[in-house]
């Protein structure tokens, strides 16, 4: 691959565009960067990348972007660690099983997959929230056992489709667990690295990351990812879900586009 300075610039604002946003509205940012990754470059007349070189590089980035999110808001009171710890060891577990038994599925199967899940994640993210955001962070409270077992369908989908499953993660933290947004944005940040580990490993072990764009988007990343992190930390909470919420209905819109 030809690397000009066109290229790292390019690659570059890719990472930094999309870490941003996955900081600041609390999801590990491969649904905006997994579309500009593959459609971008080739737009500026650089090479296009394959579809297994962006989930490679955008599963490495995530790992990156979501290390640099928690690590901004790990003194902000808003990552409730018993929902990391049930979540998140859910969501591995059940990531392992979804990203072998992806095996034994066809291509087809796995993005109707996938247009299943993000075409409920927009659902629940237009269903009302009222009051979770009068809770006392302090008062907050959830079900354990519908906790884990929702992170550990959530870690399988995800697992299938390979992706971390934050588009998933954070309206059935709002919706269903009732958790206040800032704190479903952070914690989902913190459960989604987690869910991260898996993916991005097992890419690196398959080969299938390309180490110059990828090292490039960790840099973007670790620099943009904690300044949408303190950006989400002063906005609105109603703008962020609404952010939220049209980030991931464009998702299900072009994951059922590309099925039909």
């Amino acid at each position: 691959m030809d690397v000009s300075l066109a290229f790292l610039i390019v690659i570059f604002l890719i990472g930094f565009v999309g870490s941003f946003i996955s900081g600041m509205v609390g999801i590990g940012g491969s649904i905006i960067k997994y579309p500009m990754l593959l459609y971008l470059p080739p737009l500026f007349g650089l090479a296009a990348f394959s579809a297994h070189e962006v989930s490679g590089i955008s599963a490495v980035q995530v790992f990156f972007a979501t290390i640099g999110g928690v690590w901004a808001y790990r003194k902000s009171g808003y990552l409730n660690r018993s929902l990391i710890l049930y979540m998140g060891v859910s969501i591995l577990v059940g990531s392992f099983v979804g990203g072998y038994g992806s095996k034994l599925m066809s291509e087809g199967t796995i993005n109707v997959v996938y247009g299943i899940l993000a075409a409920l994640a927009a659902i629940m993210m237009f269903v009302p929230k009222k009051g979770i955001d009068d809770i006392p962070l302090d008062q907050v409270t959830f079900n354990k056992g519908v906790a884990a077992a929702l992170a550990f369908l959530i870690g399988v989908g995800s697992g299938i489709v390979g992706a971390a499953g934050a588009f998933l993660l954070v309206p059935v933290m709002l919706v269903v667990l009732k958790i206040p947004t800032r704190m479903t944005i952070a914690t989902s940040l913190a459960i989604t690295f987690i869910s991260s580990i898996g993916s991005t490993f097992g890419k690196i072990a398959t080969g299938q990351v390309d180490y110059i764009p990828a090292l490039i988007m960790v840099v973007a990343s670790l620099l943009a990812s904690p300044l949408g992190a303190k950006a989400g930390q002063k906005m609105n909470t109603k703008v962020l879900q609404v952010i939220l919420a049209v980030l991931i209905l464009a998702t299900a819109v072009k994951i059922w586009v590309d099925i039909l």
